[in-house]
């Protein structure tokens, strides 16, 4: 039986956001459409250094101070837009495929279901909310001659960063790897993703 699996990692920078962030839902904000952008990163230990895209998006420098790689590839680039209640489906490198739902939204809050599928099998299901725009980083599993490192960033521009300030960078979240990728690569030991008081 396949359990539903939640991040450890996700749930303390939820239960701090939710802490930071006052609750507040409109029937108006259901509707915004939600830009998804899903980047699939090759880490490896070729020593070529970080792809220019990912440099000039500022997510190169982050990478390389979670992962002890020495090159980041940029092997494919997805976006697609939805609203709440409406699932949208990436092919991943691999085969495999990630499904994600956003559910609600309460004020700069997004309420979402992740689902990681190799074939028609689960390996990771997880419920979560994330600041608008934040960034969550996934890594595993093995990808060719290192780890395919997954980056999902969701958000609307017609919702806060944070509570009244549309002006903040996006906050960092930090998943673990699915079950049965752990031997795939180095993981950080910390992350700091709490957002800033």
């Amino acid at each position: 039986m396949t359990g539903r699996r939640i991040v450890g990692a996700l749930l303390t920078v939820m239960a701090i956001c939710a802490v930071a962030a006052p609750m507040k839902a409109g029937a108006e904000s259901q509707s915004l459409p939600l830009r998804v952008r899903v980047d699939s990163v090759l880490a490896a230990n070729t020593d070529k250094g970080i792809d220019r895209a990912l440099a000039v998006s500022g997510i190169g420098e982050r990478l390389k101070a979670m992962f002890d790689y020495t090159t980041y590839h940029l092997v494919l680039h997805q976006e697609l837009e939805t609203v709440c209640g409406k699932q949208v489906t990436f092919e991943l490198p691999g085969g495999r495929i990630l499904q994600i739902a956003p559910h609600s939204i309460i004020e700069n809050m997004i309420s979402m279901e992740l689902v990681l599928f190799e074939g028609t099998r689960p390996l990771m299901t997880t419920d979560l909310r994330l600041i608008n725009h934040a960034v969550l980083i996934v890594g595993g599993p093995k990808y060719q001659r290192g780890m395919l490192i997954t980056i999902i960033t969701m958000g609307s521009n017609d919702l806060p960063d944070r509570p009244h300030d549309h002006h903040r960078a996006p906050h960092q979240a930090m998943a673990a790897p699915p079950p049965g990728t752990s031997d795939a690569g180095p993981m950080p030991q910390n992350t700091d993703s709490a957002p800033q008081q």
